[in-house]
């Protein structure tokens, strides 16, 4: 049991490093965002639903990807947390930089005509997985929650539950956001949400950088 609770907090970390992360609409969530209000709530929700699985997928990829380095050489581990902790800082960085902003959201329909809910499905996966920044991000929030001998369980427990985070928050934004009344709203509180964010993620990269190995 002692060793069960020892591993919950980075557990923990990692998921709330997922939440504020997927709270800063990037591209993927713009489009969930202008598909819903572009098109309708359906198509929307399975454009999120397509980029709740391309999440999935670079979380499995990047754990197995980690977890077979740590067990070639132990030594790498320090890199990897230099880079997640780099990642991190460069996040508050543009979240700090947003909420000086005065530039608000903007939220536009997917190019190239309507699509059938597979085609958006199809659509969404490959906006998530051809995202550059989506394998620093994953290898920033693995990191934050593997630690150095962890158990198999724990990289699992670290995928299902980001992948259901994803699931639940990206399709939360296609259903809040088939109305613009969503967008004006989140406009107003956009500054104080991209505060928040940045502080966090300077935080949580301060942490990785220096925390033991």
């Amino acid at each position: 049991m002692q060793d069960f609770s020892s591993y919950l907090p980075g557990i923990f970390l990692a998921y709330s490093a997922f939440l504020l992360a997927i709270a800063s609409p990037g591209p993927n969530i713009l489009a969930v965002i202008g598909t819903s209000m572009g098109i309708g709530r359906h198509s929307g929700i399975s454009l999120a639903l397509g980029v709740a699985s391309g999440s999935f997928t670079w979380a499995l990829l990047t754990v197995f990807g980690l977890s077979a380095i740590l067990a070639a050489y132990a030594s790498a581990l320090w890199v990897i947390k230099i880079l997640g902790g780099a990642y991190l800082l460069w996040l508050a960085f543009k979240a700090l930089k947003s909420a000086a902003s005065r530039h608000d959201i903007e939220a536009r329909e997917l190019a190239g005509g309507r699509r059938t809910p597979s085609g958006y499905f199809r659509r969404g996966y490959v906006i998530q997985m051809t995202n550059p920044k989506a394998a620093l991000a994953w290898i920033a929030i693995i990191s934050l929650g593997l630690q150095k001998g962890a158990p198999l369980w724990v990289g699992a427990a670290i995928v299902l539950g980001t992948f259901l985070l994803s699931i639940a928050i990206h399709v939360l934004y296609a259903v809040a956001f088939s109305t613009p009344v969503m967008v004006r709203l989140y406009g107003k509180s956009r500054r104080v949400i991209q505060g928040v964010l940045g502080t966090f993620f300077a935080v949580a990269g301060v942490r990785l950088l220096t925390g033991r190995s």
